[in-house]
């Protein structure tokens, strides 16, 4: 299962799923169709991200979730992102372990996210705050995406105002600071891989996250 889909990372996870002949279904939880088809794909409207009580059977026939839904913290008040940033993604996953306790979680949060909730940066403090929460739930396997800028390999479809202003730079902090950047595809394959293989430790950073995929030398 995906979440958030229509974004810069859900619809990379998509796209990669149906390519990855290891995955046999994908479903995306959305709010409205999205542009693609494939017999891998399946569609689940989904508009109350409060009450997940409708999806009781579609969380029992997966083996796990990528939660991709996030929105920026410009472009919201401060009390809707933290419900659609930590409200929205502790709730689903408490409803998934009830109706499958044997489920995966990968969680995309981001770097700088603060496991102390004590930064002055809104998105820092309630990442950190979801992360911890999820952290407190009896999953099996968690795992916790904390990339850096997300370079776009396939463009958006009407991008947020500062995505706009900010994707252009991207480039020049990838040549700068490559280990604080990585492309959407990377990121998209890293988080399958998490879901397939696991990993060592339950939060990778921008630079773990690269090197999971990194071919083998």
């Amino acid at each position: 299962m995906v979440t958030g889909a229509t974004g810069l990372a859900g619809s990379e996870v998509v796209r990669q799923a149906i390519l990855d002949e290891g995955i046999s279904q994908v479903t995306a939880i959305v709010r409205r169709p999205l542009p693609i088809q494939h017999p891998k794909l399946k569609i689940v409207l989904h508009d109350n991200y409060r009450d997940y009580s409708s999806l009781t059977e579609v969380f029992k026939a997966h083996d796990a979730c990528i939660w991709c839904l996030g929105i920026s913290q410009s472009q919201v008040k401060e009390d809707e992102y933290i419900r659609i940033t930590y409200e929205y993604v502790v709730t689903a996953a408490q409803a998934m372990l009830s109706a499958n306790p044997a489920l995966t979680f990968v969680f995309l949060s981001g770097m700088g996210a603060d496991s102390q909730e004590k930064s002055r940066t809104l998105f820092a403090r309630v990442k950190g705050k979801a992360e911890n929460n999820l952290k407190r739930l009896p999953f099996k396997k968690l795992y916790i995406a904390r990339p850096g800028g997300i370079i776009p390999v396939h463009k958006k479809e009407n991008p947020a105002f500062f995505e706009r202003l900010v994707i252009p730079l991207y480039p020049i902090v990838n040549f700068i600071a490559p280990s604080t950047m990585i492309t959407s595809v990377d990121l998209a394959k890293a988080m399958l891989r998490l879901v397939k293989r696991g990993a060592d430790k339950i939060v990778l950073e921008n630079v773990a996250l690269k090197k999971s995929i990194a071919p083998a030398r």
